[in-house]
């Protein structure tokens, strides 16, 4: 156990390390910057490469509703999941202080802002509203749950599933940064929202409420379509 909490806590680091730095160093320079078709693929590649190199170890969730929605679906022990959310909200808080450590290096720093935190109403990068937030969340955690569910199953192409859940996380960012600069990561959420100088922390519980109902959906639809006993 001790083995997996340790994977889940250094997978959960590089999510939100990569995927949040990436927004917080890299998107907004001008001329150069990746904007959020690079964010997006950033996360991507950050579930990606940490599902293939410890995903055999701790199953590979980096994330409390993932977690969640394996518990739905029969694919994890529900007593495992306490400590799995534990790990996983330690590693985006130490990934979140070492990301903002190497910000305040920068010259002419004055503050973290938002600090690639999560958000609707004035928080929402396009002004999106607290119902829009909340239905984007649960639609897109439960299609990611559907998505991890399918492609792990035993009826799936063996040794794919990193690449469809990279990919899906990929697309979920396409589609929702613009909305809440999206969570489906009540950890990944969590993390940042400590060192944002906005009010991310009072918003926090949407950012938990909708991706753990999502994955619940998820993990429900999933049983219901599946047509194997995994």
């Amino acid at each position: 156990m001790i083995k997996k909490l340790l994977a889940e806590g250094l997978g959960t680091f590089w999510l939100v390390f990569g995927g949040c730095g990436s927004a917080i160093y890299a998107a907004g320079v001008p001329d150069v910057g990746i904007g959020y078709a690079g964010g997006a693929l950033a996360f991507g590649l950050t579930v990606l490469t940490m599902a293939f190199a410890v995903g055999h170890i701790s199953g590979g969730h980096f994330n409390p509703a993932v977690t969640l929605g394996l518990v739905v679906a029969g694919r994890h022990p529900v007593k495992d999941l306490p400590a799995y959310w534990g790990a996983q909200i330690v590693g985006a808080i130490i990934a979140a202080a070492g990301l903002y450590l190497i910000a305040s290096g920068m010259t002419g720093f004055e503050g973290a802002g938002g600090f690639a935190s999560n958000g609707y109403g004035e928080l929402s990068p396009q002004g999106y509203s607290m119902t829009s937030a909340l239905v984007i969340e649960i639609i897109l955690t439960a299609g990611f749950l559907f998505v991890i569910l399918g492609s792990t199953s035993k009826g799936a192409p063996a040794g794919f599933g990193p690449i469809a859940i990279g990919l899906a996380l990929t697309l979920i960012h396409l589609i929702s940064i613009p909305v809440t600069n999206t969570s489906v990561n009540p950890a990944r959420s969590t993390g940042v929202a400590l060192f944002a100088e906005t009010a991310a922390l009072g918003q926090l519980w949407l950012f938990w409420v909708a991706p753990l109902a999502g994955a619940v959906i998820g993990g429900v639809l999933w049983k219901l379509v599946s047509t194997t006993e995994d």
